[in-house]
């Protein structure tokens, strides 16, 4: 049986869960009232802190799902993404609209990658 390794464990949920060469992440957001820029940015240099904690790194990203609070974020949420993501390992990708945890959200993202 594989071992499985959880980063930042907490009653409800933990941060990464590591299992079989595989890094789950969390759902990732930022500070909430922030531009969907600024959210986007954010809530990434969390994505790419985890993945090195986790010994992996977003050139690694097997897939990602990005939920926006509004679509009409869509242009200015890819600028951001387009910038971060490794252009020669891009994962498997998801977005869509849904009303997340609270209104002041406007960004999240789930990603799974290898280590």
């Amino acid at each position: 049986m594989s071992d499985i390794t959880r980063l930042h464990s907490g009653p409800r949920m933990s941060q990464a869960v590591i299992h079989n060469g595989t890094v789950y992440l969390a759902g990732q957001v930022a500070a909430p009232g922030e531009s969907v820029t600024a959210q986007t940015k954010a809530a990434l240099a969390q994505v790419e802190a985890l993945l090195d904690e986790a010994g992996s790194d977003k050139s690694k990203l097997l897939s990602a799902v990005i939920w926006l609070e509004s679509m009409d974020d869509f242009a200015e949420m890819n600028a951001v993404w387009d910038a971060w993501v490794d252009p020669a390992n891009p994962p498997a990708r998801a977005c869509g609209e849904a009303r997340l945890a609270t209104p002041d959200y406007r960004f999240e993202i789930i990603v799974t990658a290898a280590l």
